[in-house]
């Protein structure tokens, strides 16, 4: 019979056969090493980043940070290099899912990354995006008027027409990667361990507050908020896939959507403006 709440088809801790000594020391190592070739490095050097911002004599509330600068001064090569940093990006995705797999079984499926129910996916999407997008904006703006958030450039203020397509890109790579390791891989895999849903839950988002550090303290406590929130979703629905619309969702319309904010409301989301150098004066050589 199938737990209440709990989807066809998932698995619950409790139903996982124990680990022997050898798959266990297998799947640590597994796990130490998918975390530091991804979201688990990230996370560091974003701490890392806090750290210095923090010690700067700049306060944090004026500094600022860019989500996706632009990778070459030349049209062509910063489309490239952004569409290759993507790709690689979804490449480490796809080998967590592939560590994932199991004879006779289809990893996507299991952790419900697949398009057998998109109508509900999508609905459920949009509407968590909704749920966590406006208290997101509002969390940001409070951060920044009380100093504990740094600016954050989403996207470029002089866009290009091929802008979009690459900012759209990027928003995808971020849910799937932020989606299918912090909840999928995480969860599967901690599970075995023998963890309990909300161990994980809880584990899984102060990782996600971590991994966005870099801005500000506001971002951390807004992104545990998120991934507790995504976390119980998942615990609920056994479904990545509607995590991963509400996530491309919400950074879609930041990134695409950052110019507009900008101009409308300056003293929120406007980059800061850098100041200028005083020219040093020098002596006129004598005639």
């Amino acid at each position: 019979m199938t737990p209440p709440n709990r989807p066809t088809g998932q698995r619950d801790s409790t139903t996982l056969s124990p680990l022997t000594p050898y798959d266990r020391r297998r799947l640590t190592w597994e796990v130490w090493i998918v975390l530091a070739i991804t979201v688990g490095q990230s996370a560091l050097y974003s701490v890392l980043s806090l750290v210095r911002k923090l010690l700067a004599p700049v306060p944090l509330g004026q500094q600022q940070t860019q989500v996706n600068p632009s990778r070459d001064a030349q049209a062509v090569w910063d489309v490239v290099y952004q569409v290759l940093a993507v790709f690689f990006a979804l490449a480490l995705v796809a080998l967590v899912v592939y560590l994932l797999w199991e004879p006779g079984g289809n990893a996507l499926r299991r952790i419900g990354l697949d398009f057998s129910r998109f109508g509900g996916d999508l609905g459920r999407g949009i509407l968590l995006a909704a749920v966590i997008g406006v208290p997101g904006l509002a969390l940001y703006a409070a951060g920044r008027a009380l100093g504990v958030t740094v600016a954050v450039v989403a996207s470029p203020l002089d866009a290009a027409w091929w802008t979009v397509p690459l900012l759209v890109l990027s928003a995808l790579r971020a849910g799937l990667t932020e989606e299918v390791i912090f909840i999928g891989y995480l969860f599967d895999r901690l599970r075995r361990f023998g963890w309990n849903d909300w161990a994980i839950i809880l584990t899984s988002a102060g990782l996600r507050g971590a991994y966005h550090a870099y801005q500000g303290i506001g971002a951390i406590v807004g992104n545990f908020v998120m991934g507790v929130v995504f976390g119980w979703c998942y615990r609920r629905w056994g479904r990545v896939m509607p995590l991963v619309i509400a996530h491309t969702l919400l950074d879609v319309v930041a990134f695409v959507g950052y110019p507009l904010a900008a101009a409308l409301w300056p003293g929120v989301f406007a980059p800061i403006p850098t100041p200028t150098p005083t020219p040093t004066p020098t002596a006129t050589p004598a005639a």
